[in-house]
């Protein structure tokens, strides 16, 4: 009788601990669930970085402002404290866990490769045996890691849409073609961005004409044309990708600052909602298909002293205030996608 009881007992303790974990569990998820994760602030945090950005070898110039000489260090212990919750701290192992077997790719110009080059960082700190494969044809990248079957790459692809150059030499940006589609649909995991090279003008512009459909022009206006080629981009979701099994994000659009040479903290205020974030959220909503928005946009505002500024790829003679430097506010954006993640 004494060890059925106790067998009873056992059953009984066990059942409550799992009923209790699962309760907890579904706490949890709907706090998170509930909570905009975008609206919060920047609190001071001893614990931080989330890693050492001295481990990871591979980080490229333009983002290394440790290694370019940066001396003050405050920039690095900012935490992002949602309001209503609290964003869970990234794990590696159970990052890499999450996406076993997966693929995961950024896709858009030089701040998926900040955010790219983050991630691969805060892994690589955790599991230092990842496998590199350098720019293909210079447009990808990747990083595997053997333990966990996963990788993550970078395609760069500063429009989205296509642009190509014809006989005579000249570029003409195609608003309606995605050729390198084929290639995202296989992956398990999308962060695509696009924004800041819609503004290039004179030599930077990388374009001679606009073709829109049946009809081409020298230019136009260029909220237009990134609002046109977010609604091919959006066509191609809604009508190609089974997001039940590809889980697509957007970056958002990154924030860039007029000066942040010699800031040292994050500012008390934003510059107002961005036009281009405008923009996406209005193609995001129009969509049939799931898509997450990384709301990145706000949050980086207050971090003008978090780009690399004079310790970036031109130093004091081309003062960087758009990417970010690693490690620092791209970690954040991790963070935040690890914490999506979970989630869906």
């Amino acid at each position: 009788m004494m060890a059925s009881f106790s067998l009873v007992l056992f059953f009984i303790v066990f059942m409550l601990k799992n009923v209790d974990g699962k309760l907890m569990n579904d706490v949890n998820k709907l706090g998170m669930n509930d909570c905009d994760l975008f609206n919060g602030n920047w609190v001071y945090d001893d614990d931080y970085p989330l890693y050492d950005s001295s481990v990871c070898p591979f980080i490229e110039k333009q983002f290394n402002c440790l290694k370019n000489g940066r001396q003050d260090r405050d920039y690095l212990k900012y935490r992002w404290q949602p309001h209503g919750c609290n964003l869970p701290r990234f794990n590696a192992t159970q990052f890499q866990l999450k996406l076993k077997g997966k693929r995961v790719m950024f896709v858009g110009d030089s701040l998926s490769v900040d955010q790219w080059q983050s991630l691969t960082c805060m892994l690589y700190a955790a599991d230092p045996q990842a496998k590199y494969i350098s720019r293909r044809n210079g447009s990808t990248s990747c990083f595997t890691f053997p333990k966990y079957n996963t990788s993550y790459l970078v395609s760069q692809n500063v429009f989205l849409v296509d642009i190509v150059k014809m006989e005579n030499g000249t570029r003409v940006l195609e608003l309606d073609s995605l050729s390198t589609a084929a290639q995202w649909e296989e992956m398990d995991v999308l962060v695509f961005d696009t924004w800041h090279w819609w503004f290039h003008t004179g030599r930077k512009q990388p374009w001679g004409f606009v073709q829109d459909g049946n009809s081409t022009n020298k230019d136009a206006n260029r909220v237009t044309l990134y609002e046109k080629a977010l609604n091919t981009w959006a066509k191609w979701v809604d009508t190609k990708v089974d997001t039940t099994k590809t889980k697509i994000f957007f970056q958002g659009v990154s924030p860039d600052h007029d000066n942040c040479t010699g800031a040292t903290r994050p500012s008390e205020s934003t510059q107002g909602q961005h036009p281009g974030e405008i923009v996406l959220e209005k193609v995001l909503r129009g969509m049939n298909k799931s898509v997450h928005l990384l709301n990145v946009t706000k949050l980086s505002q207050y971090r003008v002293d978090g780009h690399p500024s004079v310790y970036g790829f031109g130093g004091h003679r081309n003062v960087d205030c758009t990417h970010w430097c690693i490690a620092g506010v791209a970690d954040t954006w991790n963070v935040l996608l690890s914490a999506i993640l979970h989630q869906i």
